[in-house]
C-alpha cells in the first residue's frame, strides 16, 4: 500500500519560513500530480499548490509569490517552501498524490492523502 508522510511543520513567527516535505512510499509505479492542501479550524480544505510529474505548477492566489512547490521524482517526495508566513497561513497541511502502484502483484490506481502536519504562525 502507498503511504504519504508529511514532515516539517511547526511554530514560526510571522515573516518566517518553513519547508514541508511529503514522502510517498510503497511499491509505486508512477506518481502523477502531487499537491498540498491546508485546512484551518472552521474552514474548508483549500488547495495551496500542485505540481505535475513534468514539473508544471499552480498556486492559490493567497500564497502566490510566497510559496514554492517542488518535487524529487527519484525520492517520490514533494516539498513546499513557505516564506513570509502570515498568521492566516496557520492550518494543518496535507499532501495528496495520485498515480499507479502494485500490491500483491496487481496494478492499481491510487489517490491518497497524508495525515497532515500542523503549521502555526504567530503574530
Amino acid at each position: 500500500q502507498v503511504q504519504l508522510v508529511e514532515s516539517g511543520g511547526g511554530l514560526v513567527q510571522a515573516g518566517g519560513s518553513l519547508r514541508l516535505s511529503c514522502a510517498a512510499s510503497g511499491n509505486i509505479f508512477r506518481i502523477n500530480a502531487m499537491r498540498w492542501y491546508r485546512q484551518a479550524p472552521g474552514k474548508q480544505r483549500e488547495l495551496v499548490a500542485g505540481i505535475t510529474s513534468g514539473g508544471s505548477t499552480n498556486y492559490s492566489d493567497s500564497v502566490k509569490g510566497r510559496v514554492t512547490i517542488s518535487r524529487d521524482n527519484a525520492k517520490n517526495t514533494v516539498y513546499l517552501q513557505m516564506n513570509s508566513l502570515k498568521p492566516e497561513d496557520t492550518a494543518v497541511y496535507h499532501c495528496n498524490a495520485d498515480g499507479g502502484a502494485y500490491y500483491s502483484g496487481r496494478y492499481y490506481e491510487f489517490d491518497y492523502w497524508g495525515q497532515g502536519t500542523q503549521v502555526t504562525v504567530s503574530s
